[in-house]
């Protein structure tokens, strides 16, 4: 009762201190409340730790290092705002456990995190992650299980909470991120560490991330219009049991793009994580619904450590089940690599039973090229390894995604034949 009562106290000060400056802000013109501001000084740098509420005003900021938004507090950037990152895989945002981050971006005004390097290029900065409480695969019972990020290990995510909300991210560009610290510690575009179904992720463009475009680590969070170019590794990336469904999705390798990557794909998914708990509970089983796979890459000049591109259109492996439907692949680019293979479900470490749904008119194809690693007459034969796997009737009326819904982005899809 005692600790209540000087809690009442301290409460009761607090409204009066809120009592005297709710109409105001601080003296940059940016509301914060509840904890202090990661706003620096000069009224334009953001790092730190955010332990309460703060709403940046619309205008453009200096992401200066990590910052991260712990349990309890509240980032909102309204439409408009522009985040330039120093270089550097320390500079990053990342959403705890508890957390929430509100990029309110619109169709006209969109939010930007991007690089402030004058000459701009992948991975020159980390890149947002969301770590969530939803579940994740583990040797424990299901909801039970957590794991550390693995930017930042002092960090956890998952848990037992499907709905749990890390916020929102709507109108969002997410540019030449994907910072590296060494080969098994890398940021992606967006990093979705067990993050629940009630956080809102929509209209979202990765542009030339390092590392993926997007990677599901775990979680049921539902992701509808993403738009992913030229990332260097996966298009879209799925581990660690995610149970939820990725809607309306583009990739694209464009004209004459290579990658440094020993074999990015167009999706890749894995039932646990990197196929080490093939006895693990809750393992991936999730959606694709509505998707487009563009490869346009070339051969890569391994002299300089590049690499062919495109090993597989759609890797599933290490016990996930995946069931994908409406999708286009395609190649508009004449000096294109066809893929090793359209569907492969082989898995060197033999990580449990791999089931693939991709059933009636799944699977449209644009022009003779893509002919060169799929068979119209004999989808059948695309498919290789181990898993239980439905290919029929590809549907030359198929359409993929829906590329109208990214014109606020401004890019310039290609014309598919």
């Amino acid at each position: 009762m005692k600790r209540l009562f000087l809690s009442m106290m301290a409460m009761a000060a607090i409204t009066t201190t809120l009592t005297l400056t709710s109409c105001g802000s601080d003296d940059d013109g940016n509301d914060t409340s509840d904890g202090a501001s990661i706003l620096a000084a000069d009224g334009k740098t953001l790092m730190g730790n955010l332990t309460g509420k703060q709403t940046l005003e619309e205008g453009e900021y200096i992401l200066g290092g990590t910052v991260i938004i712990e349990n309890g507090g509240e980032l909102t950037i309204p439409a408009g705002t522009t985040i330039k990152a120093t270089k550097g895989f320390s500079s990053y945002i990342l959403v705890a456990q508890g957390g929430k981050l509100y990029a309110n971006g619109t169709s006209s005004q969109p939010v930007t995190f991007t690089s402030g390097e004058a000459t701009k290029k992948a991975g020159d900065w980390g890149g947002i992650i969301l770590n969530g409480k939803a579940p994740i695969s583990g040797a424990g019972a299901e909801g039970t299980n957590t794991a550390n990020a693995e930017i930042n290990n002092a960090y956890k995510y998952g848990g037992s909470d499907r709905a749990d909300n890390s916020g929102a991210l709507t109108y969002v560009n997410i540019l030449y991120a994907g910072a590296r610290n060494t080969a098994d510690i890398e940021h992606n575009g967006l990093t979705l560490n067990g993050v629940g179904n009630g956080t809102k992720i929509q209209n979202v463009y990765v542009l030339e991330s390092a590392d993926d475009a997007i990677e599901f680590f775990g979680g049921t969070v539902n992701v509808t219009n993403l738009l992913a170019v030229n990332p260097d590794d996966d298009m879209f990336d799925f581990t660690q049991g995610y149970k939820g469904t990725l809607s309306n999705c583009y990739g694209i390798w464009e004209d004459g793009y290579t990658s440094t990557e020993e074999d990015p794909r167009g999706v890749e998914a894995d039932g646990n994580l990197d196929g080490n708990g093939v006895d693990h509970v809750g393992q991936s089983d999730f959606i694709i619904d509505g998707m487009t796979i563009i490869n346009n890459t070339v051969d890569g000049n391994t002299t300089t450590g590049q690499k062919n591109a495109m090993d597989d259109v759609i890797k599933v492996r290490r016990g996930a089940t995946a069931t994908i439907k409406n999708t286009l692949v395609a190649s508009t680019s004449a000096d294109a690599l066809k893929a090793k293979d359209l569907v492969d479900a082989t898995d060197s470490k033999g990580g449990g039973t791999v089931t693939i749904n991709i059933t009636t008119s799944s699977f449209s194809y644009t022009n003779e090229k893509v002919v060169d690693y799929v068979d119209k007459t004999n989808p059948d034969k695309n498919v290789v390894g181990q898993g239980t796997i439905t290919l029929t009737n590809p549907s030359a009326s198929n359409a993929g995604a829906n590329t109208s819904v990214f014109a606020w982005t401004n890019y310039s899809f290609p014309t598919l034949n």
